[in-house]
């Protein structure tokens, strides 16, 4: 079965209820939310986000909890080695979204690996490592998944060799999450997928890969820009993305669209719909 949804909302005062009904609208069995804003840590009690009733609306459309996917806040930056501060806020915010994550029922929150800022790339890893390791000794019953980046200023995770790093170096199991638009504009060649995979196997290992960002670009190849662009109208392209979609290595795996709206208005349901009606 390809699972395949988006990213939705999640607002009062609907909160996860209003997530799963946007999700259902687009044909997705799949969904991606924010606990609450990105690029800040006010988060609404657990006790409103209507856990249960979206549990139910969500298990009777056929879909399971461990497609629910959450994404850490922006301003988590555990490589940051100039500001202590920093550093001990995101442990504190990771660590929230951890507890809201497991409440909610997912399994699996991306994480970007952070930004080593003006100290060096290898001081930045071993921050992040650092900071992993004294989050996750509580022992969450959540998989963080650190995303693939596209590389632009100081960012961590542009190679998959950044990844693996951590995940080696972290006492706890931690995964993946392949953003293609960030993969390619890091420099890897999607064209050639197959290689792209051997590769990632081979440097991480594809039992780490849990869950994909499924986003064109508006870039060229290594650029490092990181801009979203919607499927079949950036530089991957539509035949490019269905083939990331139907790979058989990536069977079974969480797919999530976080392509630009279009006039204010969210394009998921025709992209959803034109990415399962290919012929394989």
């Amino acid at each position: 079965m390809i699972k395949l949804g988006s990213h939705v909302s999640m607002v009062k005062p609907d909160y996860l209820v209003g997530a799963v009904k946007e999700a259902l609208s687009y044909n997705a069995n799949a969904m991606m939310v924010y606990t609450g804003a990105p690029q800040n840590s006010f988060r609404a009690p657990i006790e409103d986000l209507k856990i249960k009733e979206a549990t139910k609306l969500w298990t009777a459309n056929g879909c399971s909890m461990d497609d629910i996917i959450i994404h850490a806040p922006y301003i988590v930056n555990l490589a940051n080695t100039i500001k202590p501060e920093t550093f001990e806020m995101g442990k504190a915010v990771l660590r929230n979204e951890l507890i809201r994550s497991s409440a909610i029922g997912a399994k699996y929150i991306v994480l970007h690996p952070g930004s080593s800022l003006s100290d060096t790339l290898e001081n930045g890893i071993d921050k992040v490592i650092e900071g992993l390791n004294e989050i996750l000794k509580e022992d969450f019953d959540v998989k963080v998944c650190l995303e693939t980046m596209a590389g632009k200023g100081s960012e961590i995770g542009y190679r998959f060799e950044h990844l693996a790093e951590i995940i080696k170096r972290v006492d706890y199991p931690i995964g993946v999450c392949f953003d293609t638009c960030h993969t390619w504009d890091s420099g890897y060649d999607l064209n050639n997928l197959d290689e792209v995979l051997k590769e990632f196997d081979e440097i991480i290992g594809l039992d780490k890969l849990h869950v994909i960002h499924v986003n064109d670009s508006k870039n060229i190849i290594g650029s490092r820009k990181d801009r979203h662009a919607n499927i079949g109208e950036g530089n991957i392209g539509f035949d490019v993305l269905s083939k990331v979609v139907y790979h058989h290595l990536l069977k079974g795996k969480a797919m999530i669209l976080e392509t630009p709206y279009r006039d204010g208005v969210p394009p998921y349901k025709e992209e959803i719909e034109r990415l399962l009606n290919v012929s394989i």
